[in-house]
């Protein structure tokens, strides 16, 4: 039974690596321990913060303290790290090591903190005028790029990586990608002079005539998205749209009803007074359309074409959707049809008259 103790003893001081197995247990439970509690710290800490912020009217600190949750249960880990250090009878360059690992863990902890504040807080800016969707986007992109890039950096430079000679190799390296990848940065361009010029934006109806009808999605670095009307996604290089002739519908102030109807010849002159007088009282008493003194209606006789009389009908109405508009169409024309009728004429249509002078003789 000694022998067995002493063997036992044994192993237990001889361990791992030299390390004796009771440090080795003490650190993976306290590991352990650190996962347990990396929920319940979360709770408590998000919890505590929550119950400052209720006392505040701006969502901003709510939206900080969610994007927060996952950077907290990081500390506990960290802790944990630094207390395996201290438990361990770590020496020369493990010892540097271990505690080169801790230090990471902070930074990376602290930085990803940041990355995550990065989206609340440009939300909290949406509301400047100057700052649009897309662009809001592209910020929020490159700021979390900066921050990864500086915590990254600094990580490396704590393992004793030197950042110089790798900037100077990726620098380069960065000439033989550039040569390769023209059109990416051709692309990258356009999309910055999409965004800083304010062509278009996410939600917006856009057009290019005889190419493409949609709905900008989102605005990348390198393509837009755009949703036709049969809900497939079309994905445009960014360098094509900054080429062509765009029109933005979702930039229109108003919508506008230019048409001719053709009335017969056989019409009088009081009645096409009447027609158009009717028409044009019925588009100033809708609400369906705008009057000021910019957009005012025209109900006018314009041309006596080859088979008809043509009036001219000029109306404005609000920026409203696809479905809307064509709503207001068509009330306009039951109306117009009413008020054509009810004055005792018809429409014209393209027609042709042959006069016979004689007929052969039989």
């Amino acid at each position: 039974m000694n022998e067995f103790l002493n063997l036992l003893s044994d192993v237990w001081n001889s361990g791992l690596f030299g390390i004796s197995l009771g440090p080795i247990i003490s650190s993976i439970f306290t590991i352990i321990v650190a996962l347990l509690l990396r929920g319940f710290v979360i709770n408590v800490v998000i919890s505590f913060l929550t119950k400052l912020s209720e006392k505040s009217e701006s969502t901003l600190d709510d939206q900080i303290l969610e994007s927060l949750k996952k950077p907290l249960g990081y500390i506990p880990i960290t802790i944990a790290l630094y207390v395996c250090t201290l438990i361990l009878p770590l020496q020369g360059i493990v010892l540097e090591i271990a505690t080169n690992l801790v230090k990471a863990s902070i930074i990376f902890t602290l930085f990803s903190a940041l990355a995550n504040s990065v989206k609340p807080i440009f939300q909290a800016l949406a509301t400047s005028s100057w700052l649009t969707p897309s662009m809001q986007m592209w910020l929020e992109r490159a700021s979390r790029a900066i921050v990864w890039i500086i915590g990254i950096a600094i990580i490396l430079d704590i393992f004793g990586i030197q950042i110089g000679p790798l900037v100077a190799g990726l620098g380069l390296f960065s000439v033989a990608v550039a040569l390769g990848a023209q059109d990416f940065f051709k692309n990258l361009i356009a999309g910055i002079l999409v965004i800083g010029e304010n062509r278009f934006q996410p939600g917006d109806r856009i057009e290019v005539p005889g190419q493409l009808h949609g709905i900008v999605e989102t605005i990348g670095f390198r393509s837009t998205v755009i949703r036709t009307f049969d809900t497939a996604p079309m994905i445009i290089p960014n360098a094509q749209l900054s080429d062509v002739k765009i029109i933005n519908h979702g930039e229109m102030k108003n919508r506008r009803i230019n048409w001719r109807i053709n009335l017969l010849y056989s019409t009088t002159k009081p009645q096409l007074e009447k027609i158009c007088q009717d028409v044009k009282d019925y588009i100033s008493n809708s609400s369906d359309f705008i009057i000021n003194d910019d957009l005012q209606p025209v109900v006018k006789v314009v041309e006596l074409g080859a088979s008809s009389i043509d009036v001219m009908i000029v109306a404005f109405c609000e920026p409203v959707g696809f479905a809307d508009f064509n709503q207001i169409k068509e009330n306009l024309i039951f109306n117009i049809m009413d008020i054509v009728e009810s004055n005792e004429t018809e429409f014209a249509y393209p027609s042709t008259s042959l006069y016979v002078e004689s007929l052969p003789e039989k």
